[in-house]
């Protein structure tokens, strides 16, 4: 057999082409031999969405499920797990919407009735969470899914009777009181929340209710119930016109909103009075404005801004009108109602020193002194105090009888009547008791007069210097009335008494 030489040049080509790679069509892949439908794809989608659930991601478990229901919209599974997912994120209103939407897709479906009884009693729906909880007894009488939530129920009617007796008594503390219980209950009830704002604002803790009531329009802006709040919190905080603008707000978003209409009628009413008794008072009708303001007081007993301010201008007018313990109490009411009223207080200081209750007086001032140091208190509490320490004296003018600006004419005439009613020789028929008291009336009387009849002492005495003790030690009061009658009648002057 012949041999066949291969040339050394056939022998490069030969190798040249046993080395190159030939490239081959790649091989399809699965989907694109067989392409996923939609159910398919939206099972992934769940099943990703449950790992997600598994691991506490619920906003991207809500994406997934989500993804799911879009491919797939008619699957009650899907609804169910969504409806779950919302739960966790406590929007109770989008899952019970998909719970309710999954049973609309299969009325057979146990879990969703429970998940509708859970959003319901979390939203305060009692009707919902009962009819749920019946109608998963119907489909499985021996399921204890809802035992909890059918004894939560229960609680809770009990304690929406109890609450609506303690407001219809206006105990708002109590009402308050069992809300907090019923919210732990129910703590997406919006109801419950306005009303507890409400009942808040009642009882002066108007930040507490703003703060719930700002809390809930972020929610929903259109919630005439909350608006109202805010407009109940301007009208108790006194600023009437915001108010008002307020109650006619919610009126607008529900016309038969019948607690903004009693409140805006009430506000214009109080709003008008407060202004009308104000003019009155600025033009010098002092009897009118106290009518007005005692009316515009009976008004709204909650409303202690209000009322404070009412009381004291109350008290200012009966200051005018010379009716100074009418004022006192007045002053009392405004400070029961708010103690930090620096107004009410120098008020009534003012009023106790007018009717010479001296330690009363400095106890307002040094009170006002530490809600507010300045110049004008101190000197105040400065004055009252000399007012205490003169009136602890002898107040030689109310011995004699006679104003503190009588003139001298007056203090003699004084003198010499009340002498005669008490001196010694008049009562020498009396009882020992009886005789040593009107001696000292008699000294007294005789004291009063050594200091009111001279200018010098006198001027002492009006300036808070205790005279009496320098220059009184050797004060005979006999020798003070002989001098007297003496100096009145002549040496030889008589006097017979009148019994």
């Amino acid at each position: 057999m012949d041999v066949i030489e291969i040339s050394d040049s056939e022998r490069e080509e030969t190798s040249s082409t046993s080395d190159m790679e030939v490239e081959l069509p790649e091989a399809p892949d699965a989907e694109q031999i067989v392409p996923k439908d939609a159910t398919t794809i939206a099972e992934e989608k769940k099943k990703l969405g449950n790992d997600q659930y598994k691991a506490q991601n619920y906003q991207n478990a809500l994406k997934l499920y989500s993804d799911a229901i879009s491919l797939c919209p008619d699957s009650a599974a899907y609804y169910g797990n969504r409806s779950a997912c919302y739960m966790m994120l406590l929007n109770y209103n989008s899952a019970l919407t998909d719970a309710r939407h999954a049973i609309r897709l299969d009325p057979s479906f146990e879990k969703a009735y429970v998940r509708v009884a859970k959003c319901c009693l979390a939203l305060g729906d009692i009707i919902g969470t009962e009819q749920a909880v019946k109608t998963v007894a119907e489909l499985e009488p021996q399921s204890t899914a809802l035992s909890s939530e059918q004894h939560a129920v229960q609680k809770l009617r009990q304690l929406e009777t109890t609450i609506q007796a303690n407001y219809d008594t206006q105990a708002y503390r109590n009402v308050v009181f069992y809300l907090d219980s019923a919210l732990k209950l129910a703590p997406a009830c919006l109801r419950y929340r306005l009303l507890k704002a409400e009942c808040l604002a009642y009882l002066g803790r108007c930040d507490e209710a703003l703060d719930i009531a700002v809390g809930v329009m972020k929610l929903d802006s259109t919630s005439a119930d909350a608006i109202y709040v805010r407009g109940l919190c301007l009208y108790y905080t006194d600023n009437l016109e915001k108010g008002i603008l307020h109650f006619e707000r919610a009126l607008q978003l529900d016309p038969d909103h019948q607690k903004s209409k009693r409140m805006r009628s009430k506000c214009k009413q109080l709003k008008e009075m407060k202004e009308n008794g104000n003019m009155l008072f600025k033009s010098g009708r002092y009897r009118e404005a106290h009518v007005v303001y005692t009316d515009a007081l009976k008004i709204d007993e909650h409303n202690k801004d209000i009322n404070s301010k009412l009381l004291y201008n109350r008290a200012l007018v009966n200051t005018r009108i010379g009716a100074l313990r009418e004022a006192v109490v007045d002053c009392n009411r405004v400070l029961e109602l708010n103690s930090q009223y620096l107004k009410a207080l120098l008020l009534r200081a003012r009023c106790h020193n007018d009717l010479e209750k001296y330690e009363e007086a400095v106890a307002d001032y040094e009170t006002a002194l530490q809600l507010e140091k300045t110049p004008e208190v101190k000197r105040l509490l400065r004055d009252a105090k000399f007012a205490l320490k003169k009136s602890k004296r002898k107040d030689y003018y109310k011995i004699l009888g006679v104003a503190r600006n009588a003139s001298e004419d007056e203090i003699k005439k004084a003198y010499r009547k009340k002498a005669l009613v008490h001196h010694p020789d008049r009562h020498a028929g009396s009882s020992a008791a009886e005789r040593k008291d009107e001696e000292l009336k008699f000294k007294e009387v005789g004291e009063a007069y050594a200091i009111l009849s001279d200018v010098r002492k006198k001027a002492r005495y009006d300036n808070g210097h205790d005279i009496e003790e320098q220059e009184q030690a050797d004060f005979d009061p006999n020798q003070m009335f002989r001098s007297f009658f003496q100096f009145s009648g002549g040496r030889n002057a008589s006097f017979n008494f009148e019994y």
